[in-house]
Order: structure tokens, then C-alpha cells, then sequence
């Protein structure tokens, strides 16, 4: 028997309906505090409507669109849950984010990767997303000469610090 559209799910119902482990859910909740799932006596949670939309919103953003967990915070910070909500929902898409050229660092020198910038707000419509929510996209990354020679030192110096380390690679 299906329930009404309405009703309250559980934590293992919306982790069958949105292909994920009870305990990333669980994980969640300590990441993003806009989720909010009624607790009974006990513990137990109960997931509104509006709770599954955005935590499916989360694992669209997360698993479909490749974005970090600090990506979605940031998300939730500059847009708000709504976006969320509503990417959740098939209502709106992903912002695609474009990385700005950077220099490269120095070699040998650790650095965070390029920023992101905003780019125009997302269509708004009844768009479907971009790959079923169970396929993982397909990431190529080219690098740089300077990028390549920065992670070549990178490697270097962990290798070094390894073998300081470690008495048995010595």
C-alpha cells in the first residue's frame, strides 16, 4: 500500500525512495542544519514532504551535480533552502559554477583549488534533471603544464615526508 503524498516518511523509507544509507542521512542532518525531520520518543524520525524535497534537493546537488558539501552550504547560505527545495522538486536546476584561470602556485607550495564564481540565476520551469539521481557524471579534468608540475611537487614533498615518517620505507 503507497502512502499519500502527504504523509510522514521515515528515515528508511527516504533512504529507499532516494537510494542512499540511513546513516548519510543521519550525516546530513549534522551538516545542514535546515534539516529539520520530527523526532517521536525515542528518536525515531519522521520526514515531512517538504523535508524529503530538500534533502533530495541535497543529493541531487551532491551526487548529480558534483558539488561538496561546503558547495551546498554555500548554496543554502546565498540562495536559501527554497533553491534547494525546488531543485529537489525538478522545479529549478543547479547553478553551473565557472572556475576562474588561476595562476599556478609555486611548487611545492600546498593551495586550495580555484574559486568559484557566481553565474546567472537557474532557469526556473519543470526542466528534468540532468542524469537519473542514481548515475554518478563523468568527470574529466585537463591540467595545466603549471598545474601538473605543482602536484608533481606535491607529490614530492608527501613522498619525503613518508619516508621521514615511516622507519619501514626507509
Amino acid at each position: 500500500m503507497e502512502k499519500s503524498p502527504d504523509a510522514f516518511r521515515t528515515i528508511s523509507e527516504v533512504a529507499d525512495e532516494l537510494n542512499v544509507p540511513q546513516h548519510v542521512l543521519r550525516f546530513w542532518e549534522t551538516r545542514f542544519t535546515q534539516i529539520k525531520p520530527m523526532k517521536r520518543a525515542g528518536g525515531r524520525r519522521y520526514y515531512r514532504p517538504a523535508d524529503v524535497d530538500l534533502v533530495r534537493g541535497i543529493r541531487v546537488l551532491l551526487y548529480g551535480e558534483g558539488y561538496t558539501i561546503r558547495g551546498v552550504q554555500k548554496i543554502f547560505k546565498d540562495d536559501g533552502a527554497a533553491v534547494i527545495v525546488a531543485i529537489g522538486r525538478g522545479e529549478a536546476k543547479a547553478r553551473k559554477p565557472e572556475l576562474l584561470a588561476e595562476k599556478a602556485p609555486p611548487p611545492g607550495t600546498a593551495k586550495a583549488a580555484p574559486r568559484i564564481v557566481k553565474t546567472a540565476a537557474p532557469p526556473v520551469g519543470r526542466a528534468p534533471l540532468a542524469r537519473p539521481i542514481g548515475e554518478a557524471p563523468k568527470v574529466i579534468h585537463k591540467l595545466t603544464g603549471g598545474q601538473t608540475d605543482t602536484l608533481k611537487a606535491a607529490l614530492r614533498d608527501l613522498t619525503d615526508a613518508r619516508k621521514l615518517l615511516d622507519p619501514t620505507t626507509r
